[in-house]
């Protein structure tokens, strides 16, 4: 394993934080650690581009004692999402497709859609576009956010399957009906998997090889990929096998194991620091030591609102918040129920790993745990306890 290109570290007070509340952040995860409700976590906020905490607490896994270490090994779920969105816009940039043509153009599967209704199955009247699939607004659904008769759809084709290549996916996913109509409706979708397999086809190379050629391998992200190879197996960060809170405790994907799909809206694993790379990478406007991944209007135009007051299905996009290409993004200062500056945006996985990127106050933060059922107490905590630690 190669070394990281490193990042800069400060002292939090160089970077306008408070070392006391800086600290505080780490007593509450301490806290929680020995609560019993996580097992572990690695913190991580840097401002002005250096590193001002850095911390690893508790348990990388549970079940056999080891302690969590800065460099364990997250499954990062949806926070796979940006980094697709970021695969695609290279290839706009380089003149390889629109976000305004037809999905169908590259994926003839997803021509002659059908939308659900009440009344029965009514053909799509604006077809999904690029655009439609990076802002979630491509009338698709995912299987675990509901029991509509869609999901229900996707749920018996197992649509969650790791077994099948992105091209099966794909055309196992474009012969179900969609739940909406295309471009009225934000809904949080199986539309980054698509997405995967559309790099695929675009670049001519697996979703995985064109990654880590123009991503990871450039940005020095030398411990993350679909996979963990054998010889790093002991970092993998592991959740409780019980869940704390007595629910049915959640299946996590298997890191040891190659999977057939490579999984653009969620097959991921990373470490904190080569997470961090990618984010300080968007926060400099798309470039890092020296390797520039997208132009500085691409990703600003990439983390604004895409959405304009479209209506959004379910509670996941708070108050006060749109949608760009590939993240939540602020619109209001006030409204959510968490603090942050307009034009901030993030995400998350559904494990528990969580990041947002504050421009106006050049700051990113991220925090890396296993906890999947209780990720919607964790992630307003951590950021609470950022936005707290501020001068």
């Amino acid at each position: 394993m190669t070394a990281h290109p490193a990042l800069p570290h400060a002292q939090p007070a160089d970077v306008g934080l408070c070392p006391e509340r800086t600290q505080r952040l780490m007593d509450v995860l301490r806290r929680e650690v020995a609560s019993g409700r996580l097992p572990g976590a690695v913190a991580m906020v840097a401002r002005r581009g250096q590193i001002a905490l850095f911390e690893a607490v508790g348990q990388q896994d549970p079940g056999t004692g080891t302690p969590m270490k800065t460099d364990s090994i997250f499954r990062i779920y949806s926070m796979t999402k940006p980094v697709v969105s970021v695969a695609v816009m290279m290839l706009v940039e380089r003149g390889q497709l629109l976000l305004s043509d037809p999905v169908s153009r590259w994926l003839p599967e997803y021509a002659n859609q059908q939308v659900a209704t009440a009344q029965g199955l009514e053909p799509v009247r604006n077809p999904a576009t690029v655009q439609d699939l990076l802002r979630h607004t491509a009338g698709l659904t995912y299987e675990f956010l509901g029991d509509s008769p869609v999901q229900r759809q996707y749920g018996e084709v197992k649509i969650a399957s790791r077994e099948r290549t992105n091209t099966e996916f794909s055309q196992t996913l474009a012969a179900l009906p969609l739940q909406f109509q295309p471009g009225t409706v934000w809904a949080y979708s199986r539309a980054t998997d698509v997405l995967g397999r559309l790099v695929e086809v675009v670049s001519g190379q697996g979703l995985g090889a064109f990654l880590q050629a123009e991503i990871f391998g450039p940005l020095g992200m030398v411990d993350t990929g679909f996979a963990v190879p054998p010889e790093h197996h002991h970092r993998i960060a592991e959740p409780f096998a019980h869940d704390p809170d007595g629910g049915v405790p959640m299946k996590v994907l298997e890191p040891r194991q190659v999977p057939a799909m490579e999984g653009g809206g969620g097959g991921l694993m990373s470490t904190a620091m080569d997470y961090a790379r990618f984010l300080q990478c968007l926060r400099n406007r798309g470039e890092l030591d020296g390797v520039r991944l997208l132009g500085p209007h691409t990703v600003d135009y990439m983390t604004a609102d895409h959405l304009g007051g479209m209506p959004a299905d379910g509670t996941l996009l708070p108050p006060g918040h749109g949608f760009g290409l590939g993240f939540a993004v602020r619109t209001h200062l006030g409204l959510s129920p968490v603090p942050g500056s307009v034009g901030l945006y993030y995400w998350g996985g559904i494990a528990g790993t969580t990041f947002f990127i504050d421009p106006s106050l050049d700051m990113v933060a991220m925090l890396m745990i296993q906890a999947p059922n209780q990720r919607d107490y964790y992630r307003p905590l951590f950021r609470d306890l950022v936005y707290a630690a501020l001068l």
